[in-house]
């Protein structure tokens, strides 16, 4: 029996996946539970498995191609099993969202040669099962036809190329090349259509301002400036970077967040980390992780910031899941330390650089990248002071970490040189109050001012 190869969810929050690489060729021999290819979800790259045994008989989707979940994307069968039924319905695969409208109407009309206004199913469907109609002479309007003869029918669309069916003599166009006509500031009538008719669509609007003939601007608007090859290059957009876009675009607008900015000594940390670094790699750890334990226990201590925002109550966690912001080529993940103020931070630096490593691979499991109760962003090591990161709901809190720096004080009534480092705290407001975040950063303070708290 044949088997149906889907875009399988590989991740909670995937909706779509794209196909990096096929490990299989047609023809070849299936077992189930062998990987047949390497998918690319929203965080990781992901191995797409057999679910039934068999031929790779057909591989309906290309390398670098994206499809939704629930997709046909190949069929394993027989050899000389008829899968004809499944190939056809393949044809009509789930869409991954909705496009605007206007582009579907007029890449529709592109391809089909249809008039402006789109057409029902039940048009599209009466006029594909009628018959070939005879041509019917074209009348001047206000004429009679000829005694024996049919009345007048509309002209034909040769000779209503030039008017957009409102009698203003206007350039008969598709919606979307007037959208790109009025982006880049072009007049319609120094345009020549080559559609179905004369009419005017994309890649005539994109030949004219290429050539610059016969394209004038607009009266009243701005000559668009000319473009040449090299003049600009079009990155297509990753999974990770889709689910960045749409995750931070759900955050920063409708989360109320304030900031709170401190700065802390650090000259304690540093003679820390190099009596730790002396007595051998063991012992050796970043201030990055010297950081994450005093954030970590200072979590443990205020409940009230470890804390999920979840619409109708709020979540108060009892353990701490640090997440870790980490920068990989095409975007940003947060794996997770688990239980980070239980670790030592021997433990919590091995595990951090471990999965820093398998981020930047792609080769995250979704149970390491999800479950954060709070988040860290550290740019500190790119020389950057201070910033201020975006809450990853439903987390209602995240710490910007910013470079340790030697700066000059006073202490005791006498400008010395310290380490310094600024750190911002974004709050959402429906969880986190001013005092509450407040509290929490002198705890913070307390921890790595005296980092010795740390070790007991």
């Amino acid at each position: 029996m044949a088997t149906k190869v889907v875009m399988e969810a590989l991740s909670p929050t995937m909706e779509e996946g794209r196909l990096v690489k096929w490990l299989k060729n047609e023809g070849d021999k299936i077992a189930s539970g062998e990987t047949l290819a390497e998918v690319e979800t929203d965080k990781a790259v992901m191995e797409l498995v057999a679910r039934g045994e068999g031929v790779l008989r057909k591989r309906l989707l290309g390398e670098g191609a994206t499809a939704p979940v629930g997709q046909l994307v190949a069929v394993i069968a027989a050899p000389d099993e008829n899968i004809d039924a499944l190939l056809g319905g393949a044809s009509a695969p789930p869409a991954a969202e909705a496009k605007p409208a206007e582009d579907v109407v007029a890449k529709t009309q592109e391809s089909a040669g249809a008039s402006s206004a789109p057409r029902s199913a039940a048009q599209a469907q009466g006029e594909a099962a009628a018959p070939p109609q005879q041509k019917v002479p074209a009348f001047r309007m206000g004429t009679a036809a000829p005694k024996g003869q049919a009345p007048p029918s509309p002209a034909p669309a040769t000779e209503q190329a030039r008017d957009g069916g409102n009698g203003e003599g206007r350039a008969r166009t598709s919606p979307l090349a007037r959208r790109l006509a009025r982006e880049s500031g072009l007049d319609l009538q120094g345009v020549r259509g080559t559609g179905p008719g004369g009419r005017i669509i994309k890649r005539d609007i994109e030949a004219a301002i290429a050539s610059g003939s016969g394209a004038q601007a607009a009266a009243g608007a701005p000559a668009a400036a000319p473009t040449r090859d090299g003049d600009f290059t079009d990155i297509a957009l990753t999974q990770m970077r889709k689910t960045i876009a749409r995750r931070l675009s759900e955050s920063i607008g409708p989360i109320p967040t304030f900031y709170l900015t401190a700065e802390f000594d650090m000259e304690r940390v540093a003679e820390m980390r190099a009596a730790m670094v002396a007595m051998g790699d063991e012992f050796k750890v970043s201030v990055n992780d010297i950081v994450m334990k005093a954030v970590a226990t200072a979590l443990a201590l205020h409940p009230e910031v470890n804390a999920h925002w979840l619409g109708d109550r709020i979540r108060q966690f009892n353990r701490v899941h640090l997440g870790m912001a980490v920068a990989v080529e095409d975007g940003l993940i947060t794996p997770v330390v688990f239980d980070a103020d239980r670790k030592r931070m021997s433990e919590i630096s091995r595990e951090a650089r471990e999965l820093a490593k398998r981020a930047r691979e792609r080769r995250l499991k979704p149970d390491e990248y999800m479950g954060a109760t709070f988040s860290v962003s550290n740019l500190g090591m790119f020389g950057i002071e201070h910033f201020t990161a975006i809450i990853n709901p439903p987390e209602t809190g995240i710490l910007a970490i910013g470079a340790v720096e030697q700066n000059p004080v006073v202490v005791d009534g006498a400008i010395v040189p310290r380490q310094r480092m600024r750190v911002t705290m974004s709050c959402d407001h429906r969880v986190v109050d001013g005092a509450t975040g407040a509290r929490f950063l002198q705890t913070l303070r307390r921890m790595l001012e005296n980092p010795l708290m740390l070790v007991f």
